[in-house]
């Protein structure tokens, strides 16, 4: 696919290429593959947009940025050595320091050409390097968009439209021969400005106030207001052309002459080299390891609390969609944390497919079946379930609590969290944290240094809060990697590296024996209190969970029993003797004589009121009790009223009338219609089936090898089809048509036979086809079989075996012997 000459298109710098080197093209730019291009010609078309080449240039590097702005101030096309001189400067004001940049800026120059030229950004010979025109245009100056290099326009373009008169003057003043020629008269004044010895000695004689006007515009911006009456200085920078006028009150320094004054350097501080992400502090790997696993097992604790915490149906959804404000507060108390970690673990359990809506008329939050199977997975598959979940998600909860573009407050869970930068930017944090030795923790100023230099222009947009969305984006990172154990005391620990290297099998096996191991036992005290020593057996955690509260947390838990505590576990089938077997079983002390007390009390006053529907009633056998209820001034809302000396009636919905009269102190219990005590399962209500929410992709994803594979295949075989030399017609009267872009038209008898022949001595044809839906094409094909009305070949324009309608092909012609090959 070689060619001895330079190519004059970048169709024709593409099509010189290697398979290989398109295929680099297509993986770093996968929005060219969207669809497939039709041949080389298109393939170039398309990387010409506008939208493309925005998306390319920001995924460049700052060198490779500068590089490319420092083209688009060259001359178009410009020689290597002028692109080299632009970024080094010309070297007459070096001192050591600035040899030591031309020289890291020599050596990066050649790697940072060549991401240009494999992503179709630059392209020609070393000696004609171009930059493409969409992007010249998108980096070039402009009063509305100033370079990013600070330059302004050049002389020819800020005096065009200058009167000759004007510029004679100019001439004059800087002490140049005047001419009558404008175009000779703007050779003249660039050629001083691009003078250096000239150029200094015009210097000399300037006023000291005007070399404090161009050291104010020299590093941009170049354009400055002007009044009509301008000061001596400006003045004199004016009439002598060193400031040219772009409106009646506005002048800009000429590019010429900024270069002059920047000694050659379009930017200044080039940046061939990558931030070092340093070392804030170095830790043993072990003491890293040890607590990114502790900090593991809190994050598994946390989530499997906020969903039982939701387990019989969670908050209510908003008209909007998400979590209210108050929901979160409450929220984030329950599990003691503030409102933005408790925001990153409900949208941690929502990417990991734990948590979902559940679809009802009052619609809630609520667990999904997948939290029951991820409940009985062991606590390290459980850790790389929740870890991996977090790296691709898009969701963003540091954004929770900030307002949107129309100033409408982000909630958590809601509609407008996502950001598709999200993962890129995360998996970049840790692909650097992974490049220090195991146990440093990097210094996070110098982290995102690095991330800035790595996406400059990503960086470049400030968001509503005034930093830059990436670097938020890796401060959030670092905060939730600490909250999920990824990193350790701020460094990368081996479990994690072992996730983003080797996968989940090979984290789990890290990280299990750093987990502590459950324990079958609790400490019972006479203070109506359990001491938990450590993590304790699920189904022992579940039902001490019923039968008491949570008192305390930290290295060991504390549950308190209360009198609601151990009511809600006989509500939920308990009777007295099997909550006192439980604690036998399962206390490493005896049993305090007020626990038992306690259970006893309960269980002989749980039940002795029952409660149904009339709308609601309280029955129960001891009319005492119910003359009790009668006289109570708290129960005057309930509106009851006595139906028989055991049955009192209420108003008040069976739900409600349970709670006031628990309210009240009493422990009533509800019933069945067929007069059955209803038991209350803790934690039965769980949502459809859901699937975890799908990240939100950030343009096209890459394509994978095959796919790269065959888009080169049918990008190559359209380029020969659109590119393949015809044979003329053979006799005058044949109306066979071989402009370029026309079908070929040749009669129904003169394709038959046309085709026949090519199927017969193996050669190839060039045809014309209209398919069912109307659309025509050009195909260069290879005959193999004709019968039927059909023709079956090889499609060079497809790379594929095709039948093909004889009735369609609105023409043939045999290709050059030449334009096989």
């Amino acid at each position: 696919m070689g060619t001895t000459t330079p190519p004059r298109t970048l169709a024709e710098a593409l099509r010189a290429r290697g398979d290989e080197s398109l295929a680099g093209l297509l993986r770093a730019r996968p929005d060219l593959l969207n669809p497939v291009p039709n041949d080389i010609t298109q393939l170039a078309t398309r990387a010409g947009t506008r939208a493309s080449v925005v998306r390319a240039l920001e995924h460049l590097d700052r060198f490779a940025l500068q590089t490319a702005e420092a083209l688009a101030v060259a001359p178009d096309p410009a020689p290597y050595d002028t692109l080299l001189s632009l970024l080094t400067g010309d070297g007459l004001d070096d001192g050591e320091q600035r040899d030591d940049a031309g020289a890291a800026v020599t050596a990066a120059l050649p790697g940072a050409l060549a991401t240009l030229r494999e992503q179709a950004l630059v392209w020609g010979e070393d000696e004609r390097l171009r930059l493409v025109r969409t992007a010249r245009e998108l980096l070039a100056p402009s009063p509305q968009h100033p370079s990013p290099t600070g330059l302004g326009p050049t002389v020819a373009e800020a005096t065009a439209g200058m009167s000759p008169g004007r510029l004679q003057e100019i001439l004059v003043a800087a002490g140049l021969p005047a001419t009558h020629d404008p175009v000779s008269a703007v050779a003249a004044l660039s050629a001083l400005f691009t003078d250096r010895t000239r150029m200094a000695e015009l210097l000399d004689t300037a006023p000291v106030e005007a070399l404090s006007v161009l050291d104010r515009l020299v590093w941009g911006p170049p354009y400055g207001e002007v009044t009509p009456n301008p000061t001596p200085p400006v003045k004199w920078l004016r009439d002598r052309g060193l400031l040219l006028p772009v409106s009646t009150r506005t002048v800009v320094l000429p590019r010429e002459a900024a270069l002059h004054l920047r000694a050659g350097r379009a930017h200044r501080v080039p940046e061939p080299v990558p931030p070092v992400v340093a070392a804030a502090a170095e830790r043993d790997p072990q003491a890293v390891d040890r607590a990114a696993a502790g900090q593991a097992f809190t994050a598994l604790s946390t989530v499997e609390e906020l969903l039982k915490l939701w387990n019989g149906g969670g908050p209510a959804i908003l008209r909007a969609g998400g979590l209210s404000v108050r929901e979160l507060k409450r929220t984030a108390t329950a599990l003691d944390v503030t409102e933005p970690i408790a925001a990153f673990w409900v949208e941690l359990a929502y990417a990991a497919g734990l948590l979902a809506t559940d679809g009802e008329s009052d619609e809630r939050y609520a667990p999904t079946p997948a939290y029951d199977e991820w409940l009985d997975l062991s606590a390290q598959d459980r850790w790389t379930h929740l870890a991996t979940a977090w790296l691709p998600a898009t969701r963003v909860p540091g954004l929770v609590g900030g307002q949107d573009a129309k100033g409408r407050a982000l909630s958590a869970l809601g509609p407008e969290l996502d950001r598709s930068a999200a993962p890129e930017v995360r998996r970049r944090v840790l692909a650097l944290f992974a490049e220090l030795p195991p146990g440093t923790a990097p210094a996070p100023e110098t982290l995102l240094r690095r991330l800035r230099w790595e996406r400059p222009l990503r960086s470049a947009t400030p968001s509503a809060e005034g930093t830059d969305l990436r670097s938020r984006l890796a401060l959030w990172t670092l905060n939730e990697a600490e909250l999920l154990g990824i990193t350790g005391r701020g460094a990368l620990s081996a479990q994690a590296r072992a996730l983003l290297n080797e996968g989940e099998d090979a984290a789990a096996a890290l990280l299990a024996p750093l987990l502590p191991e459950p324990l079958d036992h609790v400490l019972l005290q006479a203070d109506l209190t359990a001491v938990a020593p450590g993590p304790l057996e699920r189904p022992l955690a579940e039902t001490l969970s019923v039968l008491a509260d949570v008192e305390s947390k930290g290295g060991a838990t504390v549950y308190r029993f209360t009198p609601a505590s151990v009511r809600r576990a006989l509500d939920a089938g308990q009777a007295a003797a099997d909550l006192h077997a439980f604690l036998a079983a399962h206390s490493r002390t005896p049993v305090p004589q007020p626990l038992s007390y306690l259970i006893d009390d309960v269980a002989r006053r749980h039940g002795h009121l029952r409660i149904g529907a009339a709308s609601a009633y309280v029955r129960c056998d001891d009319e005492a009790v119910l003359n009790e209820i009668l006289a109570d001034r708290r129960s005057t809302g309930l509106r009851l009223r006595r139906l028989a000396p055991t049955v009192l009636a209420s108003q008040a919905d069976p739900g409600s009338l349970l709670e006031a009269l628990r309210e009240m102190g009493y422990a009533p219990a509800a019933e069945s219609a067929e007069g059955d005590v209803l038991i209350t399962r803790a934690g039965a209500r769980r949502t459809p089936p859901r699937t975890p929410p799908t990240p939100v992709p950030e343009g096209p994803p890459t394509p994978d090898p095959t796919l790269l594979g065959a888009a080169v295949r049918a990008i190559r075989a359209g380029d020969t089809a659109a590119t393949v030399v015809r044979k003329e017609p053979a006799e005058a009267g044949t109306s066979s048509t071989t402009a370029s872009g026309a079908l070929p038209r040749t009669t129904s008898a003169e394709t038959l036979a046309t085709v026949q022949a090519a199927a017969m001595t193996g050669s190839a044809v060039w045809i014309g086809y209209v398919n069912a839906e109307g659309a025509a094409s050009q195909r260069v094909i290879a005959p193999v079989r004709v019968e039927g009305g059909f023709v079956t070949a090889f499609d060079h324009t497809a790379d594929e075996v095709r039948t093909f309608a004889l009735h369609r092909i609105t023409g043939v012609a045999e290709l050059a012997e030449d334009g096989q090959g």
